[in-house]
């Protein structure tokens, strides 16, 4: 199961408005609220552990590169995301929620981090069941207080604008995640990368090359 979609290139982006947010190199985990029970699990794009000792034990033993996360969650995400949905007229109706953040530090690559580096967690989604993903200019307008992936372009999504992003004319290391729509199943996503981290990584992983590709 996976607990994220996997994001399209853009070769058949739809021809609308869009935000672009900054694709962070890290990696992908999500935290699982509940309004009974508030924080209770947590994992990658394809596990899930239970928010506990217990759980962040077995966390940190299967992904021992990712064992700081759960720190970094509760000392900047938890206690302010928590108060969102439970007084924000736009959550309060919600019993579950899902939270989506980047873990990563200043040279971590391919999901792949240092020991040693400080971390950090950008928030970039939040999905309510059973309606959906949050929509990009709700999310901004909601969260943007917080440490959110971080705003690059907001416009028409362009043929120059993609270019441009993988020019390196935006000062994105990885490239841009353009989001559009208004959320629910009405949101659509895709992902654009820079020339100079691709040419990274077809250096790095030639043998998986096909993996990275958009």
């Amino acid at each position: 199961m996976l607990h994220y979609p996997k994001i399209p290139g853009s070769r058949n982006a739809p021809d609308g408005r869009c935000v672009a947010f900054e694709k962070y190199d890290g990696t992908n985990l999500h935290w699982d609220w509940d309004r009974d029970f508030g924080w209770h699990a947590f994992g990658t794009r394809r596990d899930v552990f239970n928010l506990t000792d217990a759980g962040t034990e077995q966390f940190a033993q299967r992904h021992a590169h990712l064992r700081q996360s759960v720190v970094a969650f509760r000392g900047t995400l938890a206690v302010a995301l928590e108060r969102m949905f439970r007084e924000h007229p736009a959550y309060v109706g919600f019993d579950s929620i899902k939270a989506f953040t980047e873990f990563l530090g200043p040279n971590s690559f391919a999901g792949l981090h240092k020991e040693d580096d400080p971390k950090e967690l950008r928030l970039f989604d939040v999905w309510t069941e059973p309606f959906g993903m949050v929509g990009p200019h709700q999310f901004v307008a909601d969260f943007g207080h917080l440490p959110i992936a971080r705003v690059v372009y907001e416009g028409k999504l362009t043929g120059k604008f993609t270019e441009d992003v993988r020019a390196g004319k935006y000062g994105v290391a990885e490239g841009v995640v353009c989001k559009g729509g208004t959320g629910g199943p009405d949101i659509w996503m895709v992902k654009v990368k820079t020339y100079a981290y691709l040419e990274q990584l077809k250096q790095a992983f030639a043998d998986r090359w096909e993996d990275y590709w958009e």
